[in-house]
């Protein structure tokens, strides 16, 4: 059974940060493209970033970029996000996402497997 379990959300001020985990378990992800995406209400879901989890190779938005990280903890499954600089304009529910893919691909529809999301909130 696959499984992608986001935490790490919350309430932040302006200019702080936040890191968001995606813990992984059911596939050989290895051989698996993961990826960040988030959507606020009433606008559609939005590549954040994304990792070929064999090789470490990244993409991420340009909306973001400089601002966000993505990493992972291969001994425990686990992908990450460390987001700096927020603003209220990052606020959105955050999804962890995987997929049986060669390159990091910026679209929602080909990835197969999704976590629940995880709320972030930017305000003063």
């Amino acid at each position: 059974q696959v499984q992608l379990v986001e935490s790490g959300g919350g309430l932040v001020q302006p200019g702080g940060s936040l890191r968001l985990s995606c813990a992984a378990s059911g596939l050989p992800f290895s051989s698996y493209v993961m990826a960040w995406f988030r959507q606020a209400p009433g606008k559609e879901r939005e590549f954040v970033a994304g990792m070929k989890w064999s090789s470490g190779s990244t993409s991420t938005a340009d909306s973001v970029k400089g601002r966000f990280t993505i990493s992972r903890d291969n001994a425990k499954n686990t992908v990450y996000l460390q987001m700096d600089s927020l603003t209220p304009g990052d606020s959105a529910v955050y999804y962890c996402a995987a997929d049986r893919a060669t390159v990091v691909l910026a679209t929602a529809r080909w990835y197969d497997y999704w976590g629940q999301g995880t709320q972030v909130t930017v305000s003063s």
